[in-house]
């Protein structure tokens, strides 16, 4: 399946910040190996910075990583914080990255919130929105029509992009988010805290505004008895820096797990269905998870999990 494709199934990738620098790297290799080993269409990498809990400061770079160590499948950096880079950048390299892995690479895009991303670029939040509206467009009509007649349009990996475009996501938690991308012609990602009934209202107000392309509900599971303590660290985290806008729509348990992995089926289906999302990716880590733990879902998941939901979406 190309990237985001409606019915796909991804997981999302966090490194293990307790390991060493490189074996961080070869873990989050592995671990991507095995989802696609073990049936997932692909992966995801997010961002942070300033080693921020579970997450790395380039997920382009990272699912560039990723892509050597697999076999087959695609990598996405989903989402990258646009705002801290120049669009024309993230395209340039997200175009060549597709040119070494043609129909393997996609791209999701955020504004970004959590203060100290920003500030580590020197940069603040002033303008925010309006300046990841204008980047998203450019990043997308590169992505997507290449650049002819432009100062970009002589780059082989962006004039490529003309027949064959990079998907792209954008991640929403307004109507007017979801509506802007419909007009930029890219599809929607949609957390994994936001009710399925909000992701629904989204989605609704996307397709109203025109939009076409997929819409990605991330949702987290677990087949047996979940990390609890590190899941509601996780969200406290979260909660010092979301939005309160967004915050608002965030269901009270949005963790689908359970110790059968039918009902785990059952739980992720039932959101689907309630979304009306297009496609899932999957994420089982939070920080404090070891490795093994991490690897033993990816594969029960895979294993028990993926086929009923598969069956289900198409």
């Amino acid at each position: 399946m190309h990237p985001f494709a409606r019915g796909s199934i991804s997981l999302r990738l966090y490194p293990h910040l307790d390991l060493a620098a490189p074996e961080i790297v070869e873990e989050l290799c592995a671990q991507a190996g095995l989802a696609i080993e073990c049936g997932f269409d692909g992966v995801m990498t997010s961002e942070h910075h300033g080693g921020f809990a579970g997450y790395l400061p380039n997920p382009l770079q990272a699912a560039g990583f990723v892509l050597g160590a697999m076999p087959s499948g695609w990598a996405a950096p989903c989402p990258l914080l646009l705002p801290l880079r120049a669009p024309a950048l993230v395209a340039e390299e997200a175009a060549w990255l597709a040119a070494r892995y043609p129909d393997r690479v996609g791209l999701g895009l955020a504004a970004g919130a959590l203060p100290a991303d920003f500030e580590i670029m020197g940069l603040d939040l002033e303008g925010l929105t309006q300046r990841f509206a204008a980047a998203l467009g450019e990043v997308a009509r590169l992505l997507t029509h290449g650049d002819p007649g432009g100062p970009l349009a002589a780059d082989p990996a962006i004039a490529r992009c003309a027949q064959h475009p990079v998907p792209l996501l954008s991640a929403a938690s307004s109507v007017t988010a979801a509506q802007r991308a419909a007009g930029c012609g890219v599809g929607l990602l949609l957390d994994s805290l936001t009710t399925p009934e909000r992701c629904h209202e989204l989605i609704d107000a996307f397709h109203a505004a025109g939009g076409t392309a997929p819409c990605v509900l991330i949702r987290r599971a677990w087949v047996g008895e979940p990390f609890v303590a590190e899941i509601a660290q996780q969200l406290d985290v979260y909660r010092e820096y979301a939005p309160p806008n967004a915050q608002a729509h965030w269901g009270d348990d949005e963790q689908h797990s359970a110790s059968n992995p039918g009902e785990v089926v059952d739980l992720l289906l039932d959101a689907l269905r309630r979304s009306g999302a297009d496609a899932l990716n999957v994420r089982v880590h939070v920080a404090g998870v070891p490795p093994a733990a991490a690897r033993e879902q990816i594969k029960r998941i895979g294993t028990d999990v993926l086929p009923a939901v598969r069956a289900a979406l198409h």
